[in-house]
């Protein structure tokens, strides 16, 4: 049966001229890279200030590492494009994937480019985006739309943590330019906000490049089309992880915590990875699981120290590349051809499509690390780091599993489904090959990945200038073919030799490895992440219940209580800062003023019938008024007591209206609400204690020096005072008599009942 996330309609979909236009924009933007590889210098900078007040720049710098990674976007982009072209041929839809994936690529471009922290994030979060639509590209499926969510939430939410760890990193520093602050690093000294800094940005990589316990989405996001898992889930995006670490290397590289998490985490994805690929049959999925512990391999290589580590990392990510995708290109070969991914029906397939057979052997040979190929130029590599980069015990035990899985995942993909026979099962009769542009791509990508293996000198240049970027004192030794007996050879042996043994054993471990289904279903990290969701939506409705429960009294209790602990959380922040003014013994009437505003909430909390409630709440406006008038403010204090009359006056009338006609009830809380009278104090107190502080520090004339200078030349009055209303604070002068306004307006109807009132008893006396 056909996978649902490959399928496609006959009809519809662009012509080949449209998928060659379509195709020229990375085939171009390759050939581009490879003139200033060939050409320039490195590395390539380009400034332009964007918003300078906060340091944010359009900053891009282009070095080796960076090279490295747009020559895999470019490159392995136009192959995706070509492929995609007779994939999805005659899908209605095809355009929207060009588009999608043109996108995609000019936000890795940026994202491997931007030197500022800030422009990073922006095209990194772009690609999160990106892939959520590529992910979901057959939205009308559920799989593809919860894969997709999931990608996006994962991802996504580890954005978010490493924006806070660029925006600590970038305080802390006093800079947003990359590149200025790993040449710091290394000089400053290790600090608590460097410390967390260097984990939310660790919590974002590790989402991305699906590292542990982050790494159950990568597998789930195999829903998406075949060009998509091969362009995003195995040559790209997957790798920005990778490249944010490599690209801070050189700063946090010397940090203890630095190197026991990046091997620690890098070493346990690698390991689990390749295990849990042993319970898959769908052959797009175990090539995922390959990918995930390939990308943990690629960690660990960034923590270890020594020069071989950059080395190892540059010649992983390359030869990844060219091995992977090719793999990924074949599975999707099968499925169009075959209808199905699952390697229980499938075998003896080299007959009926021979030249997707050669592809996978081709790209199964490196991805081995068999001589002669990338992959093993890789594998010694990683051997020769390991050795001189002090690297843990289970790190070299998390390898040899790595190495021995690989082999066998090698196998199945190369050998399993297109040389050997499937037994009870039987491949459908009608396999058969597709075009050019299906064949094509995955056979030129792992032609090139033998080629670099057998030549290794045409990257030694560009490999070694990555290395250089990881780690800029250290000598970097050439690429080398290292047939020579030695640990190389031995380490490919023991690999060779329990990778076969896998292989053979394949179908009896998945089912041991079946047997533990129900424990991964419950206690697995794609489980924990279900339980996640339905625990976000179980307290989201509780604290609905709890803090919109449609009463306004309560409603006006958490606003109280919530602003008055941020005033007291700010108060403490400041203790022994604490300048408290001098006292002065307040007047008469400024103690009557506030023994009426105290009087009138103290009772607002205990009144149950709504107009007293009314009537005692308004003496504390009208305390207020008498406030404003002890202090010299008799303009606010006029405002003040108009709106409090008008509004006492209206509301006790609709009240009583109320009352008359049988709706005036008293109100359900309980007649004493000890916890409102302690959020008022705290609020109360908080904002008490915040002005005594604030009127007991040393006082700035500064706007009084402006006022008095300004009066006369700009405002042309000499009443300081009404200059200041008129002029300075117009807008809040025409909101006080706005206020008035509205409370004429508001008690205007009253008035005019009142007068129909008296008219009609007036008429009715004339009458009697």
């Amino acid at each position: 049966m056909a996978h649902a996330s490959d399928s496609h309609p006959p009809s519809g979909g662009l012509s080949w001229l449209g998928c060659a236009a379509f195709t020229a924009v990375p085939a171009l933007a390759f050939g581009l890279v490879v003139w200033l590889l060939l050409t320039q210098p490195l590395p390539l900078i380009w400034h332009q200030e964007w918003v300078p007040a906060l340091g944010v720049d359009w900053s891009f710098r282009v070095d080796g590492l960076s090279m490295l990674m747009l020559l895999m976007i470019t490159g392995i982009g136009t192959a995706v494009f070509v492929y995609a072209g007779g994939y999805l041929a005659g899908h209605p839809q095809q355009v929207r994937l060009y588009v999608l994936l043109v996108l995609f690529m000019l936000a890795m471009i940026g994202t491997v480019t931007a030197d500022n922290l800030i422009v990073l994030f922006l095209f990194w979060e772009m690609t999160s985006l990106t892939s959520f639509m590529l992910v979901g590209f057959n939205h009308e499926q559920p799989n593809s739309r919860k894969s997709a969510q999931q990608a996006l939430l994962v991802t996504g939410g580890g954005g978010l943590f490493m924006l806070a760890g660029f925006i600590v990193l970038g305080q802390a520093m006093d800079s947003w330019s990359m590149s200025e602050i790993v040449a710091r690093l290394p000089h400053t000294a290790a600090t608590p906000a460097l410390t967390v800094a260097l984990l939310l940005i660790l919590v974002g990589a590790f989402t991305k490049s699906a590292q542990f316990p982050f790494h159950f989405w990568l597998p789930n996001a195999m829903t998406a089309p075949t060009p998509v898992s091969a362009y995003l889930h195995s040559a790209t995006m997957v790798k920005l992880g990778v490249y944010l670490l490599a690209r801070l290397d050189p700063g946090f590289g010397e940090w203890p915590l630095w190197q026991w998490l990046l091997q620690g985490v890098g070493s346990l994805t690698a390991a689990w990875g390749m295990v849990l690929a042993l319970r898959e049959r769908d052959l797009k999925r175990i090539l995922a699981w390959s990918t995930v512990a390939t990308l943990g391999t690629l960690v660990m290589l960034v923590g270890l120290r020594g020069q071989g580590a950059g080395l190892a990392v540059a010649t992983l990510l390359l030869a990844h590349a060219l091995y992977k995708a090719p793999l990924f290109f074949v599975a999707g070969n099968i499925d169009h051809g075959t209808g199905t991914r699952v390697i229980d029906r499938l075998g003896n397939l080299r007959h009926a499509m021979p030249w997707t057979a050669a592809a996978a052997l081709l790209a199964g040979l490196s991805m081995a690390g068999l001589p002669l190929s990338m992959g093993y130029i890789a594998k010694d590599m990683i051997l020769a780091a390991e050795a001189a980069g002090y690297a843990l015990v289970f790190v070299k035990a998390a390898n040899i599993v790595f190495g021995a899985i690989t082999v066998a995942v090698a196998g199945v993909a190369a050998v399993r489904v297109f040389w050997r026979h499937p037994g009870t099962n039987i491949t459908p009769l009608d396999a058969h090959e597709g075009g050019l542009s299906l064949f094509g791509p995955p056979l030129l990508l792992a032609l090139l990945g033998i080629l670099l293996g057998m030549f290794p000198f045409v990257v030694n240049d560009l490999v070694a200038q990555v290395s250089h970027v990881m780690s800029p004192t250290a000598q970097t030794a050439a690429l080398g073919l290292a047939l020579n007996l030695g640990p190389a050879l031995a380490s490919l042996a023991l690999a060779l030799g329990i990778g076969a043994l896998i292989y053979f054993a394949w179908d009896p471990l998945h089912r041991l490895l079946a047997r533990l289904d129900v424990p991964f279903e419950r206690f697995g990290m794609a489980a924990q992440y279900e339980r996640a969701l339905k625990g976000l939506v179980r307290s989201a409705a509780a604290s609905t219940r709890l803090f919109q429960n449609g009463s306004l009294p309560d409603y006006g209790l958490w606003v109280c209580a919530s602003v008055g602990l941020a005033l007291l959380a700010l108060l403490l922040s400041g203790q022994g800062q604490w300048v408290w003014p001098a006292w002065d013994t307040p007047s008469p009437g400024f103690v009557g003023a506030c023994l009426v505003i105290m009087a009138g909430a103290l009772l607002a909390c205990w009144v149950r019938d709504r107009l007293v409630l009314l009537l005692v709440t308004g003496l504390v406006g009208f305390g207020c008024g008498m406030l404003f008038i002890f202090v010299g403010a008799p303009d606010v204090a006029y405002t003040q007591f108009v709106v409090e009359t008008v509004l006492v006056i209206v509301v006790a009338s609709v009240l009583l209206k109320l009352k008359r006609q049988g709706h005036g009830k008293s109100l359900p809380e309980p007649g004493g609400r000890p916890q409102a009278l302690a959020a008022a104090l705290l609020l109360a107190g908080g904002i008490t204690a915040l002005l005594l502080l604030a009127t007991g520090g040393v006082f700035n004339p500064v706007l009084t020096d402006y006022f008095a200078v300004t009066s006369v030349p700009e405002a042309h009055g000499r009443n300081v005072v009404n200059v200041i209303l008129v002029d300075f604070r117009a807008l809040d002068t025409l909101g006080e008599i706005a206020v008035v306004m509205l409370s004429f307006l508001a008690a205007w109807p009253l008035l005019q009942t009142l007068r129909a009132a008296r008219n009609n008893a007036a008429a009715a006396k004339e009458g009697a």
